[in-house]
């Protein structure tokens, strides 16, 4: 099976990753879906970095169940240009200093108004949507063709976040 480290995904999906808003989908403790448009920054493991506040809809559903999806993609005027991600993840709180730190910065650089509202921004909680499944969806290479990857794991079994199996591939 064919593999491929998180920084080497990341470069391939940058189109995707350099715009500047994802839809993130959760779902409440009463079962009921939720859906919220966030910026987002991402770092060469593939988290997903973006604000929130604490009693945001998708902050108290993931508070409740830490599983999310979250889709990218570009807007476009018909269905032979559609081509974006679908991803399958994680969500938690960032509380280590270290990594708060370095995820402002990455934000900072997508978002240099942000730099004006610091105050506002960082009076909210930062969260990390951290990807266990991708699938690109690209109607640009024929209707439907898909790319998947999913989480690799090491070779004593374990997950590895920084390295993707490719789970499927359309475009051979």
């Amino acid at each position: 099976m064919e593999r491929i480290k998180s920084v080497e995904l990341k470069s391939s999906l940058e189109e995707f990753f350099a715009l500047t808003t994802m839809t993130l989908a959760t779902v409440g403790s009463d079962g009921e879906p939720h859906a919220a448009a966030v910026y987002f920054a991402v770092d060469e493991a593939l988290h997903l970095y973006y604000f929130s506040e604490t009693g945001s809809q998708h902050a108290q559903d993931t508070a409740h169940d830490p599983r999310a999806a979250v889709a990218i993609h570009a807007d476009v005027a018909n269905w032979q240009e559609i081509h974006g991600l679908q991803i399958r993840g994680l969500v938690r709180a960032v509380s280590s200093r270290p990594e708060w730190q370095a995820a402002w910065q990455l934000y900072r650089e997508k978002f240099p108004f942000v730099v004006d509202l610091e105050e506002v921004i960082t009076a909210n909680q930062m969260y990390a949507f951290s990807p266990t499944w991708i699938r690109l969806v690209d109607n640009r290479q024929g209707f439907g063709n898909k790319r998947e990857w999913e989480v690799g794991t090491t070779e004593s079994g374990s997950d590895s976040p920084q390295m993707w199996r490719i789970s499927r591939k359309d475009d051979d």
